[in-house]
């Protein structure tokens, strides 16, 4: 396993990497090997090395934001999904989201809301849900023209909190 923000080598049963201090979350240690090989790049006239994640493969920031957005405009537009939203401050839920794939994409945020398992497992989250979810964020990257493999990669990540997610 390798670190998703500075790219360095894990054994398989660290939580946080010991070189940039980022903290793992229960997912990145399903990715399997052929998916988590980090993309090294040398930085223009340092000669330094440094980890391209996919948080800035994607557009950093400001794509995780406008992706959120409209994800979240998708969902609350599906009668199968907004009842799980008719109580949440969404200002509030759009900011956690965004703070999380910042996180997952190894972005330069650490993490430190609940547990995915825990704040899933009241809400009976089914199969159905849980595909109309994904099935929402890949038209949110598909209609910000985020290239296809590029959405493979994050459809991956959000595909490995499956069962935290579904309390399986």
């Amino acid at each position: 396993m390798y670190c998703p923000r500075c790219g360095d080598s894990l054994p398989p049963d660290v939580t946080t990497c010991p070189n940039c201090r980022y903290r793992l979350s229960s997912f990145h240690h399903r990715i399997t090997p052929s998916e988590e090989q980090p993309t090294l790049k040398r930085t223009a006239g340092s000669g330094e090395k440094h980890f391209d994640s996919l948080y800035n493969r994607l557009g950093g920031k400001d794509l995780v934001e406008r992706a959120v957005d409209l994800f979240y405009d998708s969902v609350l537009a599906d009668e199968r999904l907004r009842p799980f939203f008719d109580d949440v401050d969404m200002e509030s839920q759009r900011k956690k989201q965004k703070r999380f794939l910042v996180y997952a994409f190894g972005g330069p945020l650490i993490y430190d809301g609940k547990d995915l398992r825990e704040v899933h497992q009241h809400m009976g989250v089914s199969e159905e849900h849980f595909t109309a979810v994904m099935e929402h964020l890949q038209k949110a990257l598909q209609e910000l023209a985020v290239p296809g493999a590029l959405i493979q990669e994050v459809m991956d990540i959000a595909a490995s909190t499956h069962d935290d997610v579904l309390g399986l």
